[in-house]
């Protein structure tokens, strides 16, 4: 057990009690002080012991296992301790999530298994098969943790089916442009006179005279 406190200050003498200059030898009142804040330190760290038991992430071991036992949480084989005492902590708030999609999820971000989705009532699927996407580093590391997940706060009567999700980083640049133009327009006036000839089905030809207009 640890008997030091980091919250708890160190004793503040005055200086013609702690040396001067601060590189001079501490004086005899330096080390009674230091002597009964140690002291202080450890009774306090013993009153304070049974709260600590009461915490599943800073109990000692065998109080973990009794705590398991009490809110029905089991370890499972290779499960690391501080995992198992995380399951164990948070074991009312995952019993009250259970059965619903969005308590699913909490679970999962509880225990460190990070991005995760949940699908079902997926169309040319069967009613009962719910779908949980997660990354495939996920299921590499955590595919032990994520079944006993399932066998216990899963819904009863569904089908949990994994699906793999590989995440790609991609990078779109983006930017944004304009312009204006403008229009003018200009006309000038040829008038030209021209012979225009026609010819008939019946071989005759006529001369007409049309007047061009170039705008």
């Amino acid at each position: 057990m640890n008997n030091r406190d980091p919250h708890l200050p160190e004793p503040a003498l005055p200086f013609w009690m702690n040396g001067e200059p601060p590189r001079a030898p501490k004086k005899e009142p330096w080390f009674l002080a230091a002597g009964v804040h140690h002291f202080w330190q450890l009774i306090r760290a013993r009153l304070l012991w049974p709260l600590q038991q009461l915490d599943a992430l800073t109990c000692t071991e065998p109080m973990l296992n009794l705590l398991a036992w009490e809110r029905d949480i089991r370890r499972f084989r290779g499960e690391p301790l501080e995992l198992y005492r995380k399951r164990v902590k948070y074991a009312f708030a995952n019993a009250r999530d259970a059965g619903e999609t969005a308590g699913f999820k909490r679970i999962f971000e509880r225990l460190g298994i990070g991005w995760v989705e949940i699908a079902e009532r997926m169309p040319g699927v069967d009613w009962d098969v719910i779908n949980i996407r997660v990354t495939d580093s996920a299921i590499a590391r955590k595919q032990d943790l994520m079944q006993v997940l399932i066998e216990h706060y899963g819904r009863t009567c569904r089908r949990y089916r994994f699906e793999v999700i590989y995440q790609e980083t991609t990078h779109v640049l983006c930017g944004h442009f304009g312009g204006s133009y403008q229009l003018f327009c200009a006309s000038r006036r040829l008038s030209v006179t021209q012979p225009v000839r026609r010819r008939s089905v019946s071989g005759s030809s006529q001369v007409f005279v049309a007047s061009l207009r170039k705008p």
